[in-house]
């Protein structure tokens, strides 16, 4: 089958295509033909050496799958060839998705909801998760509460957007001005222009100094730090972002506030909760871009560059749409 490898860390250049033996399904996992996956910002720092002591080299890298069960291992009852399925590979866990197979754990794998593409479902699973995981497993957002949404625009912030107002919640977001109306479209409250308005201003000043309960972190540093004055009295701050400085828990504590760092675990049921969203018409991806299997260093190099104007995620097609179509 054909692959792309990482024999080195470094830059989008360092990776490098390669053709190997497909894999075979052991007890209790399945052999999926990947329709498509996608970019995460995981993926360019899994590329970069972030994480060099958890990724033995060579390695194949990625991080979401959309496709079809090929064969199925001993033991599995969920699932048999011809299935349309969605999974988040096991992170640090072995090969990822950037290739035509992958072979995964029944434990972890999901039936692709019916209303998306394969790009559509591929785009979602790790992002997905992610939101699932940081706004209602750890912050336990509910319903009549408020939220502030940084980076709405993003891979996980339009997703979050959607998710948290599908659960009743009043959504503020931060993004540009060039994409207000695309985040509003989301069902964003209030859109907030990071770049010529002080968030901490306008959220205090719209909720008469109450602030919000949420606040979702997708960009960290200072970002990150100054959201403590935002929150309400027990507010919450979840970041999916790594810290490099202590943050400001001095206002956090005068608020009786918690942080929650996310880093997302794969599971079944994240997968089927978002399946349900999708299913009532509440969750919908957006994919900016889309590039083949062969232009994954095209595709790191642009989610990777600072304001690179794109909306929702970069999507990798290996199988074309019309023959995968939404099964």
């Amino acid at each position: 089958m054909k692959a792309i490898s990482l024999p080195r860390f470094g830059g989008p250049d360092a990776f490098a295509p390669i053709e190997i033996d497909t894999p075979v399904a052991g007890a209790g996992e399945v052999l999926v033909r990947v329709h498509a996956t996608s970019i995460n910002p995981l993926d360019y720092q899994v590329r970069r050496g972030d994480y060099a002591d958890l990724v033995p080299l060579p390695a194949i890298t990625g991080h979401d799958v959309s496709g079809v069960v090929e064969a199925v291992g001993s033991g599995v009852s969920a699932f048999k060839p011809g299935d349309a399925v969605w999974y988040t590979p096991q992170i640090f866990g072995g090969p990822g998705s950037y290739a035509e197979y992958h072979v995964a754990s029944e434990a972890i794998v999901g039936r692709k909801p019916e209303g998306l593409t394969h790009l559509e479902a591929a785009s979602l699973t790790l992002v997905g998760g992610t939101v699932w995981e940081a706004l209602f497993t750890r912050a336990g957002l509910r319903l009549g509460e408020s939220i502030l949404v940084h980076g709405a625009a993003g891979g996980v912030g339009h997703i979050a957007v959607q998710a948290a107002k599908a659960t009743g919640a009043y959504v503020f977001a931060t993004a540009s001005a060039d994409d207000a109306d695309f985040v509003r479209g989301l069902g964003a409250d209030v859109v907030i222009d990071y770049r010529t308005e002080d968030y901490v201003e306008v959220v205090n000043r719209e909720t008469g100094g109450a602030g919000v309960n949420v606040v979702l972190d997708t960009i960290g540093g200072d970002t990150l730090e100054r959201s403590a004055h935002v929150l309400a009295q027990l507010g919450r701050i979840v970041s999916i972002v790594d810290i490099a400085t202590p943050q400001n828990l001095i206002e956090a504590w005068g608020r009786n506030a918690s942080y929650h760092f996310v880093f997302t675990r794969q599971n079944r049921g994240k997968l089927d909760e978002l399946a349900a969203l999708i299913a009532r018409g509440q969750l919908q991806p957006h994919i900016g871009k889309v590039f083949p299997l062969d232009g994954i260093a095209d595709a790191h190099a642009l989610l990777e560059r600072p304001r690179n104007g794109l909306r929702g995620k970069v999507g990798i097609s290996l199988v074309d749409e019309a023959a995968s179509g939404r099964t």
